[in-house]
């Protein structure tokens, strides 16, 4: 008897070995077969909600993507978008560095061949509360900043670590992009905090990285501006009213608080000249026109528009394909049961100094 018995845990073992990856415990209700249109992997993907304040009724959304092969032998990556305010799901899974891109019909997903989960498992959050799908019960809540963000997403891991045991002790590597240059920094005091009270279990940080970082909010504003001005997007008058009556260092976003009529005039003279369809970053790449993208997607038409090898349309597909009432259900992502629509960007303007009131509307 014993022998069969050590038998047939040698034979689980060589199973877990050659499947890769093999959970001691993992969340089967928040296991994703397949998503709608989603080519086959050997990977597992898992979605769900981490609740990081019971009393407010506030809960965090995530995306967990398995590392492509031996999962269990691979590192842990968190990975946070900035804004503040802007999906780490919907951006860093799906339209950056995550196992699928959408595809140009919006009703599909195509492998990204140069997904990170090539070499570690992928950990995507929507933060904070009020962005994507995370919520909360308590409207006070989407009044936030950074130190709310940080203690939230801590709350969050710990919380995941439940649902994930495997993971604790697993290399933690926390990335980010843009504002993530704030979110990533202060997450990663609050975890070393943790690490140096705690006599039990402590994070396995194993690196930072950070995207084009979004540090000095007032100087990369009036760069910008500068940028605009030196390509000859915006006039010599306008950018030197800018640069004269704007002092950007009360700025938490791309819009002005509390400047000078002077100064909004310019601003908006500035935005006008610029115009909606031009890239901010490759004023010479060419564009993707929402109204007209959303409307051939609604057809069943491709809307891709490939410029340089980049579908410039990849964010409005993203969009489209996040709100399908079937990929809310594969995702479990609706657990309010509210027929609001999913955006990239909950807008959060005033996210320092006023908060941010996510309006959850209605996508027809």
């Amino acid at each position: 008897m014993a022998g069969s018995w050590r038998a047939a845990a040698l034979a689980v073992a060589m199973v877990c070995w050659a499947a890769s990856s093999c959970m001691l415990g993992f969340p089967e209700e928040d296991l994703v077969g397949r998503l709608p249109g989603q080519p086959i992997v050997g990977f597992r993907q898992f979605a769900g909600y981490v609740d990081v304040d019971d009393k407010a009724g506030r809960s965090l959304f995530y995306y967990f993507a398995e590392a492509q092969d031996h999962a269990a032998g691979k590192p842990l990556t968190l990975w946070l978008n900035g804004g503040p305010g802007c999906s780490s799901v919907g951006g860093g899974a799906f339209t950056e560095l995550g196992p699928f891109y959408p595809r140009g019909d919006g009703r599909g997903l195509r492998l990204n061949k140069k997904s990170w989960n090539k070499v570690s498992n992928l950990l995507f959050v929507e933060s904070p509360a009020g962005v994507g799908r995370s919520y909360s019960n308590t409207s006070s809540d989407y009044n936030t900043g950074d130190t709310r963000t940080a203690n939230d997403m801590y709350k969050f891991l710990l919380g995941w670590y439940k649902k994930f045991p495997e993971y604790r002790s697993r290399s933690l590597f926390l990335s980010g992009e843009s504002y993530a240059g704030h979110h990533i920094p202060q997450l990663t005091d609050v975890l070393l905090t943790h690490n140096e009270k705690s006599k039990g279990f402590k994070f396995n940080i194993k690196g930072v990285a950070i995207g084009n970082p979004l540090l000095e909010l007032d100087r990369y504003i009036r760069v910008t501006y500068e940028y605009f001005w030196s390509h000859g997007m915006i006039s010599d008058e306008i950018f030197l009213a800018i640069k004269k009556d704007c002092d950007f260092e009360d700025y938490t976003s791309g819009n002005p608080h509390n400047e000078s009529k002077s100064c909004n005039d310019a601003i908006d003279e500035a935005k006008a000249m610029v115009g909606e369809y031009v890239d901010g970053y490759d004023v010479i790449r060419d564009v993707c026109y929402p109204s007209i993208v959303m409307q051939e997607l609604r057809l069943r038409k491709y809307a891709t528009k490939i410029s340089l090898g980049v579908d410039v349309c990849m964010s409005y597909e993203g969009s489209f394909y996040f709100n399908l009432p079937e990929v809310q259900h594969a995702l479990h992502a609706n657990r309010t049961h509210l027929p609001y629509g999913w955006s990239m960007c909950s807008g959060c303007a005033e996210f320092h100094r006023k908060g941010c009131l996510h309006q959850h509307l209605a996508f027809t």
